[in-house]
């Protein structure tokens, strides 16, 4: 337990020091996210605050976890130190998806290859239990990458990626604390200690938002938590089991989970790379709706948490039954806030005096009849 507060306190304390003084640097040296028509920002403001969460998750790990254990925590800070800088140059200057898409590899192979999270077993999920080793390879590259996206995807609202973080790793570290992994659980403590800190600078209104650099690392560790998550609590021998593990913890990370592979599933569709930027996630549709950056950070967190409930009253129903009942009822909510948004934007065209109608109407020709010229 006494490592457990003291991954926590300190990785507090390190974010919470360091986040003004990255927001004076920032200013000073003009690193600022520019508002444009696809964020929903309409000030310039800081996007280093991953630098202070990682700064608090890597010491207060480090520190916190014991040197009698015989863990893989070298080869997790190994990846993250991949993903860290991947953030940061993203963050300063611009680095392809390309180029991000193969640092992410590189840092899911070390946790494969070097930190054994891997899935190996699919604890009946379509009927289907242990798998092969090369599905068992490709399965966790897949898990690791749409994980690690999933929070820098989300990461479109004020407090939003940092509360579900928060909320993610505050489960993940009870558990393992329960059950006495202690590596996991000082890692799941540390990073929500740099979390609620800097939820402090970046709830509405925003003083400074987490980044590349912050939500990137989010997911990294995310991605370990749950696939450990999987391959333990299904297990007997641990002092608390859980049916239907892979449901449980996909429900966990439902929220980030759901609406990337949403968002990625409708640009291949549409012939674009998944990566490609749109206003379609789900905290666009609910700001379309009139929600004010609080009130949707809150109803997300709170629908998640709903997610996490349905799952674990369930579990006794199998993990296939469990997961279907799940992606129905996430794309029954997505739906219903889908027809409400179109419905507002049909009464707002209706509303729109027939002038600013005619007025738009010319604007918009003229754009595109407009010819750039070298």
């Amino acid at each position: 337990m006494d490592n457990i507060l003291l991954s926590a306190g300190l990785s507090f304390l390190i974010t919470f020091f360091a986040i003004p003084v990255i927001i004076q640097v920032a200013k000073d040296k003009k690193l600022f996210d520019e508002p444009d028509e696809r964020k929903v920002h309409k000030a310039v403001i800081p996007t280093l605050g991953g630098l202070g969460i990682f700064a608090g998750f890597i010491i207060a790990t480090l520190l916190g976890v014991p040197q009698s254990i015989n863990s893989e925590l070298q080869y997790f800070v190994a990846a993250a130190i991949v993903v860290f800088f991947l953030g940061i140059k993203d963050d300063i200057l611009i680095l392809s998806a390309s180029k991000k898409f193969a640092g992410q590899l590189i840092a899911a192979g070390i946790l494969i290859k070097f930190g054994g999270i891997h899935i190996n077993n699919m604890h009946g999920f379509m009927g289907v239990n242990e798998i092969p080793n090369v599905a068992s390879i490709v399965l966790s590259l897949f898990t690791i990458i749409v994980i690690t996206n999933s929070f820098n995807l989300i990461d479109g609202v004020d407090g939003l990626a940092g509360s579900l973080g928060f909320l993610t790793t505050i489960i993940f570290g009870s558990y393992f604390f329960y059950i006495g992994e202690l590596t996991y659980a000082v890692m799941a403590f540390a990073l929500a200690g740099s979390l609620i800190s800097f939820l402090i600078y970046n709830f509405p209104p925003a003083k400074i938002f987490m980044g590349d650099t912050g939500s990137l690392l989010l997911g990294l560790v995310n991605s370990i938590l749950v696939i450990k998550f999987i391959n333990l609590a299904q297990s007997p021998n641990v002092a608390m089991p859980i049916e239907s593990a892979p449901a449980i913890g996909f429900a966990i990370l439902m929220i980030p989970l759901f609406d990337t592979l949403r968002v990625f599933g409708l640009r291949i569709l549409d012939r674009r790379s998944p990566f490609s930027p749109d206003r379609n996630h789900i905290h666009h549709f609910l700001l379309d709706l009139g929600l004010s950056h609080r009130n949707t950070t809150l109803l997300i967190v709170a629908v998640n948490v709903l997610f996490i409930a349905i799952a674990f009253s369930l579990r006794h129903l199998g993990t296939t039954n469990v997961m279907g009942i799940l992606l129905l009822t996430a794309l029954s909510f997505t739906g219903l806030i889908y027809f409400l948004r179109q419905k507002s934007k049909a009464v707002a065209i209706e509303k729109t005096p027939e002038k600013e109608l005619i007025k738009s109407h010319k604007i918009l020709t003229l754009v595109s009849d407009t010819v750039e010229v070298d």
